[in-house]
């Protein structure tokens, strides 16, 4: 069975989960999109808002816990696909 290349992963998670929450973050920002979504988000990332630098600051976040959590899941399937 193949294993995965676990910092890749973490990588490819990363900039998909920060790429979400950035463009996420701009469409509160400019059509009001997504308030509830954004609500929760803030309260689990610190400075994340819907405006310009608090979609940043989310886009930021997002790319560090997306990078963890990639790199734990890769990590944690390689270890069970033995």
């Amino acid at each position: 069975m193949a294993k995965l290349d676990v910092k890749a992963f973490g990588l490819a998670c990363g900039i998909i989960w920060g790429a979400v929450m950035l463009i996420l973050g701009l469409a509160g920002h400019f059509f009001a999109y997504g308030a509830k979504f954004g609500e929760a988000m803030a309260s689990i990332y610190i400075g994340y808002t819907p405006t310009l630098l608090g979609s940043v600051i989310g886009g930021i976040y997002g790319f560090i816990d997306g990078g963890i959590a990639g790199l734990a899941l890769a990590w944690l399937y390689n270890k069970l696909a033995k």
